[in-house]
């Protein structure tokens, strides 16, 4: 039953190692086989990671004292909507912008790598550790840095450049800062307190301190790629970080149709949850999510999974994905586009819409663990499962 308050996509905002804007991606979805994946293994190495694009950043932030005065993790947000408000039609719409809420997920700023790595020499040295790093905290950082590593400063420059400057909020939290983003714009327009939203985030793959994080509880993939359901113990931890920029348009369905918008789909439902994960229960807590898509007929129905690549999750995941979408056609898309972590949910619900949009015959990711597309489909589920904590799923239809 249609109504006023469903949730349509609108707009489209998307930046990964595959390409900038929707074109590369449509193509990603629609060719009859997947391209070879983009992953850089050498900078890093032994870990490999899927690079940013070449950008050309004055088509989105036109001045270059803005440009300047960014981290990369910010120009790459703040260009993403860019292209998402392009995309929906509201651009050049101030008072459509000065209305607009904005819903972001982002990560701490780019780190000072110098003193990251003397304080780790350092400590090499010293059993004092807790007294070292007071230290240098006390003599080593430059003022300026925790200005550079506040998270709401992508939200910040969106409304300076774009000016979108209706309500604002910045979730931190890795990938359950993304779900709880999308989520928290989703019930909001359902309950009629938004007609339209701005929502997504952005993550930056080629820093070593993400690395470093990751591999603190060895979870990053070591040598060369591989598939995402194909990773196991003997090439690490199983996760490729990617650099993601994904936004979206989110707005009611009475505000979308009453100015003309294109609808690329419609967010039926979307949840997200945490807790632990021992003696079954991320099981239980994904079937529990799953209820959310069990109207739907699920030969009909695409699952993009959000799985980080991490080899037990992921196994697990897929097993339940199985299970609870019997006929369905499963794709980890992060094995084409790398783990985005804070981006990874709002990517996939960008992917999802266009497949659903194109009614594309999604190719396989993983030719050995993905079975074909019979024809397109009419519904989409969108997964992800952190890569420590928080799990979240939604559910699509085509327009």
């Amino acid at each position: 039953m249609k109504s006023d308050n469903d949730v349509v996509i609108t707009g489209i905002g998307i930046v990964t190692s595959q390409g900038v804007g929707k074109e590369p991606h449509i193509a990603l979805l629609s060719s009859p086989e997947a391209g070879a994946p983009k992953v850089e293994t050498d900078r890093f190495a032994p870990y490999p990671v899927h690079p940013m694009p070449e950008i050309d950043w004055s088509a989105q932030i036109a001045k270059r004292g803005d440009q300047r005065q960014m981290e990369n993790w910010q120009r790459l947000g703040v260009f993403s909507a860019g292209l998402a408000l392009d995309d929906a039609g509201f651009k050049t719409d101030a008072e459509a912008c000065a209305s607009m809420d904005m819903i972001v997920a982002a990560g701490g700023g780019e780190r000072d790598i110098k003193v990251d790595s003397l304080i780790v020499d350092e400590a090499l040295k010293r059993n004092d550790r807790e007294m070292l790093l007071n230290e240098k905290l006390t003599t080593e950082l430059r003022p300026t840095l925790f200005l550079a590593q506040l998270s709401n400063l992508v939200a910040g420059n969106i409304s300076i450049v774009h000016k979108v400057t209706g309500s604002s909020r910045t979730f931190m939290g890795e990938e359950a800062a993304g779900i709880s983003a999308v989520e928290t714009a989703f019930h909001r327009i359902k309950a009629g307190q938004s007609t339209h939203s701005l929502v997504g985030g952005a993550f930056v793959a080629e820093r070593a301190d993400i690395i470093l994080l990751v591999e603190g509880i060895q979870a990053h993939a070591t040598g060369g790629w591989h598939p995402l359901w194909s990773r196991s113990a003997d090439n690490g931890g199983g996760m490729i970080m990617g650099t993601v920029g994904a936004f979206l348009v989110l707005e009611s369905r009475a505000h979308a149709q009453a100015r003309g918008a294109h609808i690329y789909a419609v967010i039926d439902a979307i949840e997200g949850d945490r807790g632990n994960r021992d003696e079954g229960r991320l099981e239980k807590r994904i079937t529990r999510l799953a209820g959310h898509a069990s109207g739907i007929s699920k030969a009909d129905t695409i699952v993009f999974s959000g799985a980080s690549g991490v080899v037990d999750l992921s196994t697990r995941e897929k097993a339940l994905l199985e299970t609870e979408f019997p006929g369905a056609a499963i794709r980890g898309f992060g094995g084409i586009t790398g783990h985005g972590m804070e981006a990874q949910f709002p990517l996939g619900l960008a992917l999802a819409a266009l497949t659903l949009d194109g009614a594309a015959t999604v190719p396989t990711f993983d030719a050995e663990n993905e079975k074909p597309m019979a024809g397109p489909a009419k519904h989409a589920v969108v997964t992800t499962v952190g890569y420590t904590r928080g799990e979240g799923l939604a559910v699509l239809s085509a327009a």
